[in-house]
This record gives C-alpha cells, structure tokens and sequence, in this order.
C-alpha cells in the first residue's frame, strides 16, 4: 500500500476536523471570519510540521492544541485590542450548527455564557464538552493535569448554571 503524500493527508485532517475546529475558534474568536481564518492557520500550521508529527497525542489533540494556541495569539494581537468583537448567530450562516452557534434561544444563551467564561474554564469545556476529549486528552492540549482540567470543568460548570438560571 502507497504512503500518502503530505498534500492527502493534509486532506484527510481536513475532512475529520475542520468542523469541530470552526466550531472551537468560534466560540473563542467570537467572529466567523476571524474562525475561518484561524482554523486555516491552524492547518497551515499543521501542514508545515506534519512530518515533525510523532504521534504521540491524537492527530484531533494535536490540532486542537494548534487552534487554541492560533486563536490565543490572534487574540493577543494590537489589532484585536482595537476592534469591537460581538458574535451572533448570522455570523455562521451556513455553517454546521453546534450548541456554541445555534440559532434556538437556549443553544445561543449557553453559547455566549461559554464564550463569556474566563480562558482556561472557556478552553477546558470546549475541549471536555464539544470536542469530546478525555481529561488525560485534554490536559495534553492545554498542557496541565488531568485533575486541572477536571477542577476546570466542574468550576466552569458552575459558573454556566449560574449564569443560565439567572438569563433563562
């Protein structure tokens, strides 16, 4: 059996991964252009140092550790700091619909609330919640322990109730 070549394998990372990585950056980004454009970076990014890829994590793991550090410096830039960032449901218009970007009441409340949650609580339910990671998966993504994240979560988890039962 022939090896794939870069180009088709970078296809294949495509076609698993895009959608949930959109998602994410959504959620983070809070601007559909702005996800698009750093889930593009993000495989850019993934493309460059695919031979350099050890398999150590999962391929979803690996990238998604690249989207979230893409979306962080997106965030860290002038630019960003400059411009007034509001996500709404019309933004993904046609775009796969997901709990974070739905277009019900209820799914857009819960998506904002997330969006809303400070960085490291905001980055461990995506990964726990939307993209279905382990704690052990996700303490690899962002770097900390299982039990972090799991603490991360429930907080987070928290916080969202919180906040739900005073809007909803």
């Amino acid at each position: 059996m022939e090896k794939a070549t870069p180009e088709q394998r970078l296809e294949e990372l495509v076609l698993l991964h895009q959608h949930p990585l959109l998602r994410m950056c959504c959620v983070i980004l809070r601007d559909a252009a702005l996800a698009e454009d750093a889930v593009q970076e993000t495989f850019l990014r993934a493309f460059r140092r695919l031979d350099a890829f050890r398999g150590a994590s999962s391929e979803k793991t690996w990238l998604t550790a690249i989207a979230l550090n893409v979306c962080r410096d997106m965030r860290k830039s002038a630019w960003w700091r400059h411009t007034e960032r509001r996500f709404t449901p019309e933004d993904m218009e046609g775009k796969p619909s997901t709990p974070a970007c739905g277009d019900t009441g209820e799914s857009l409340a819960l998506g904002q609330a997330i969006a809303r949650l400070p960085g490291k609580y905001r980055d461990a339910v995506l990964l726990y919640y939307y993209h279905d990671m382990t704690l052990t998966e996700a303490a690899q993504v962002l770097k900390t322990s299982p039990a972090t994240v799991s603490k991360r979560v429930a907080r987070a988890r928290a916080m969202l109730k919180e906040e739900l039962e005073v809007r909803l």
